[in-house]
């Protein structure tokens, strides 16, 4: 079993200011946790743009207040409405070759955390005449009817996420993800994947997924180490155990919030379950599945 202090912090960051200090304060309480990670959008798109590297920074200095270890970031839609990668990444200090965003990190021997840039293929965050931007708007163009591409009128059940707001995620991802979860399977070590865009049509809104998250899933269920998908992006957060025995938790957004709630929370990881104890707003979940990677 992995020692109940093999914890982390999770918080999908569409939050005041307050929240977040709320969060660290109790984080820093508890005095037994390893690591806090961010679930995207740091920073609201309708921050005035003259504002944006100074109001990512101030909340990126709260959250480096935890502290019980290091801080993990992902980017999301909002992130990538205010600045582009090439300020975004240092900021938020993700290590990155060539733009991506993607990593994993093992802070127990028996868990492995794996990490995915969700936006990755995209119409917002790389140059406009970038091969990733132009490759996203070819998908766009091919499956969303409407002038306003950020709209999902006239899409139909999961053809929905055919949306502006959302990404996907490229080849290279793809074959970095089969070697991590291939050396996972080797180690023997559980797989937690985190990404800003929810994988799986039964946890979240049709048009918050990622576009090719039946690909991804389809690369996970080739293998038994994944455990838990875990996301944001869809504010009113949801729950589903897919066909596979995965679970799937969005979280809820601290974005909704009325004053003086919150959303935020922290995983106790074992060896047979995770179990997301919830602050708030944010629904405490028990993740069972058989200990046997």
């Amino acid at each position: 079993m992995v020692d109940s202090t093999g914890c982390f912090f999770l918080i999908d960051c569409w939050h005041s200011i307050l929240v977040l200090q709320r969060a660290v304060k109790e984080w820093n309480t508890h005095q037994k946790h390893m690591f806090v990670i961010n679930f995207g959008d740091i920073v609201d798109g309708f921050c005035p743009k003259d504002q944006s590297l100074g109001t990512v920074q101030k909340v990126v200095d709260e959250f480096e207040k935890f502290k019980g270890g290091p801080v993990y970031h992902m980017i999301g839609n909002h992130c990538l409405y205010n600045l582009p990668r090439s300020q975004l990444l240092p900021l938020l200090k993700i290590q990155s070759l060539d733009g991506r965003a993607y990593y994993d990190f093992s802070p127990v021997p028996e868990y492995r955390f794996v990490v995915l840039d969700a936006y990755d293929i995209s119409a917002i965050g790389w140059p406009q005449d970038h091969p990733k931007t132009l490759k996203a708007m070819k998908i766009l163009r091919e499956k969303n009817p409407n002038e306003n591409m950020n709209s999902p009128d006239n899409l139909e059940g999961p053809e929905r996420r055919f949306v502006m707001f959302n990404g996907g995620v490229g080849k290279e991802q793809m074959e970095w993800l089969d070697g991590v979860l291939l050396d996972a399977t080797i180690l023997n070590q559980k797989v937690i994947v985190c990404c800003h865009l929810p994988l799986d049509t039964g946890a979240a809104n049709l048009d918050t997924l990622l576009w090719n998250y039946d690909e991804v899933m389809n690369l996970i269920h080739r293998y038994n180490c994944v455990k838990a998908c875990l996301a944001g992006h869809d504010h009113i957060g949801g729950y589903s155990i897919d066909s596979h025995g995965i679970h799937h938790r969005v979280f809820e957004a601290a974005l909704e919030c009325p004053p003086g709630t919150s959303a935020f929370g922290y995983i106790e990881v074992y060896d047979d379950r995770i179990s997301l104890i919830g602050t708030d707003r944010m629904e405490s979940t028990d993740m069972h599945f058989s200990p046997r990677s």
